[in-house]
C-alpha cells in the first residue's frame, strides 16, 4: 500500500497530497483530511472551518476560474476531476497554471489568493473542499475566464461542449485581472515610540491609534475586520511604572498589559494571525540580570516586583496561548519623544550635574533595533516563542549610561555621579512621589535571536549615532 505523499507544484503554495485507499469487496476507505499526517509532511496547519461539497451531475460539468480570500482543501468523494489553477496573488508567481487530475486518492491545497477550476469527467462526481473562513457578504472575488488562450489551460472536454454557467462565460481575461493582494499587517499602539518605528520597518503596514482601535474594549476588538490581516504587532501599553501603582494605575496598567494582549490573543487564535507582542525586563525580580554570563534567559520563570511587571507576565502568559505568537521581551526602550538619554542630553547642556542610580545594570534598546528584530522574526521564518531583544555591548549601569550622555554632549563623565536605587526612592518617597520597585538586574541574554540570524548593534554605536542626529 502506497504512503501518504505531499509534492510540490510551479505555483508556491499549491501542494498535491496522494492519499492511500484502503479497498476491499465493499468499496474503500480513506484518511481525507488527517491534521497530524498531512502537517508533518509540510502541509500547512490551515484550520478549516467549514466543508462544502458539490455535486455534477453530468460529465463536463466545468465551474471557475474562482479566487477566493481563504485557503481550500479540495478532493472528490466519487468520480474524477480535472482541475486547474491560477497564481491570482501579486507578485512574481501571477498568472502561474498547474493542472491535474483529481480522483479519490488525490487531495490539493489551494492557497489563499490562487484561483481554483475543475471540469467533472464522470457521471455524478462529487466535488468536496475545506475551507477555513466563513463566506462574507462583500466586495466581488476575483475570476478569470476559462478558456483565457494565455492560460492554455487543456481542458479535457472543449469548452464549447462543457456546461459552463453564464457567469463563468463572462469572467474577465488574465490581462484584466487585478491581482490579489496579501493580507495586510496591522500595528496597534502607533503613535507610540516603538509604533513609528515599526511603521519604519513595515512601510506597507497600517498603524492605528487607541482612537481607532481600543485593544482593551472587547467590543472594539470584536468589530474589527481581523480576516483582512495577517499579521498583528502589539507596540500599545502602559509603561508608566510608578503611577501603575496607584488605584486607577492598577487598573489601566491591567487593562492595557494583560485584558488587551487576551483579546489580541484570542483574535489570533480564530483567525489564524501571527501576534506579535512587546514583553519587559519587569516581569523578572532581577536577582539574575547583572552581568553576561547571568544574563535573563527566555524560559526564566517569572517573578515580577511591581503592578507593571505582573500586569506585563500576564500579558505574556496571554499571548503565549494563541500558536502563531512572538513574544519579544526587551529592557531600557529609547526612541522618538521624551526619554532617559534625553533628559541627560538636556540636562548636560543646562549645566546640570545629575546623581543617576548605579546599581541597576542592563542594556539599552533602541526603537529601530527592536522594530528591525520583529521585522527578522516576522519575516525570516524563525520558530515562534519568546525572543530577547536589547542592543548589544558591554552591560551599563543608568549613571554609566548617562556619564556617556555626557561625554558625547561636550561634558566630562565625572559631572554625573552615582547613587543607589535605595537612596533614589527614598529621596522620591520624601517628596511625596509614588515609586515602585525595580529589576536591579536587566541584561537579556540574546543567544536565542542570534541564532535566528540577527544579531543587534552594540548599545554604544546607536547611542553615538543617536545624539548625532537627534
Amino acid at each position: 500500500m502506497a504512503d501518504l505523499t505531499l509534492e510540490q507544484t510551479p505555483i508556491p503554495g499549491l501542494l498535491v497530497l496522494r492519499v492511500p485507499l484502503h479497498g476491499d469487496s465493499r468499496g474503500w476507505f480513506k484518511e481525507n483530511w488527517q491534521r497530524a499526517k498531512m502537517t508533518a509532511l509540510g502541509l500547512p496547519d490551515f484550520g478549516p472551518v467549514q466543508n462544502n461539497m458539490s455535486l455534477n451531475a453530468a460529465r463536463g460539468a466545468t465551474r471557475g476560474i474562482h479566487t477566493e480570500p481563504w485557503d481550500k482543501f479540495v478532493s472528490v468523494a466519487t468520480g474524477r476531476v480535472f482541475a486547474a489553477w491560477v497564481d491570482m496573488r501579486e507578485g512574481e508567481s501571477f498568472g502561474a497554471t498547474y493542472w491535474t487530475e483529481i480522483g479519490p486518492d488525490v487531495t490539493v491545497f489551494v492557497p489563499r489568493g490562487v484561483g481554483n477550476s475543475y471540469q467533472a469527467l464522470e457521471d455524478g462526481t462529487v466535488y468536496s473542499y475545506l475551507v477555513n473562513d466563513h463566506w462574507q457578504p462583500g466586495p466581488a472575488y476575483p475570476a478569470v475566464h476559462l478558456g483565457d488562450p494565455a492560460l492554455a489551460i487543456p481542458w479535457p472536454i472543449p469548452l464549447e461542449d462543457a456546461e459552463v454557467s453564464e457567469k463563468d462565460q463572462n469572467n474577465p481575461l488574465l490581462a484584466d485581472v487585478t491581482p490579489m493582494r496579501p493580507k495586510k499587517t496591522l500595528i496597534v499602539g502607533g503613535n507610540g515610540q516603538l509604533g513609528r518605528a515599526l511603521a519604519a520597518a513595515f512601510p506597507d503596514a497600517e498603524a492605528v491609534t487607541r482612537a481607532e482601535l481600543d485593544i482593551t474594549s472587547a467590543e472594539a476588538v470584536a468589530a474589527w475586520p481581523w480576516n483582512e490581516y495577517a499579521v498583528v504587532l502589539n507596540a500599545a501599553a502602559y509603561t508608566a511604572v510608578d503611577v501603575a501603582e496607584t488605584p486607577q494605575g492598577r487598573r489601566d496598567a491591567w487593562a492595557a498589559n494583560a485584558v488587551a494582549p487576551a483579546l489580541l490573543a484570542r483574535v489570533a487564535t480564530e483567525h489564524r494571525l501571527t501576534l506579535v507582542h512587546v514583553s519587559s525586563d519587569y516581569v523578572f525580580d532581577g536577582t539574575l540580570g547583572s552581568t553576561v554570563e547571568e544574563a535573563h534567559t527566555e524560559d526564566e520563570p517569572f517573578a515580577p516586583l511591581g503592578v507593571y511587571g505582573q500586569s506585563k507576565a500576564a500579558g505574556d502568559i496571554a499571548v503565549a496561548s494563541t500558536p502563531r505568537h512572538y513574544v519579544v521581551r526587551t529592557s531600557w526602550v529609547i526612541g522618538e519623544g521624551g526619554n532617559f538619554v534625553r533628559t541627560m542630553a538636556r540636562l548636560a547642556g543646562d549645566g546640570v550635574s545629575p546623581s543617576v542610580v548605579a546599581d541597576q545594570v542592563g542594556r539599552l534598546t533602541f526603537t529601530d533595533t527592536l522594530a528591525s528584530a520583529i521585522a527578522h522574526l516576522v519575516t525570516s521564518g524563525a520558530a515562534y516563542g519568546t525572543y530577547n531583544v536589547s542592543n548589544a555591548g558591554d552591560p551599563m549601569s543608568w549613571q554609566q549610561i548617562a556619564a556617556a550622555v555626557f561625554e558625547l554632549s561636550g561634558r566630562s563623565a565625572s559631572d554625573v555621579s552615582p547613587t543607589t536605587t535605595e537612596d533614589y526612592f527614598a529621596g522620591a518617597m520624601a517628596a511625596g512621589k509614588q515609586v515602585s520597585p525595580r529589576p536591579l538586574g536587566s541584561v537579556l541574554s540574546l543567544a536565542k535571536l542570534e541564532a535566528t540570524g540577527f544579531t543587534p548593534e552594540d548599545q554604544l554605536d546607536v547611542l553615538r549615532r543617536y545624539l548625532a542626529t537627534d
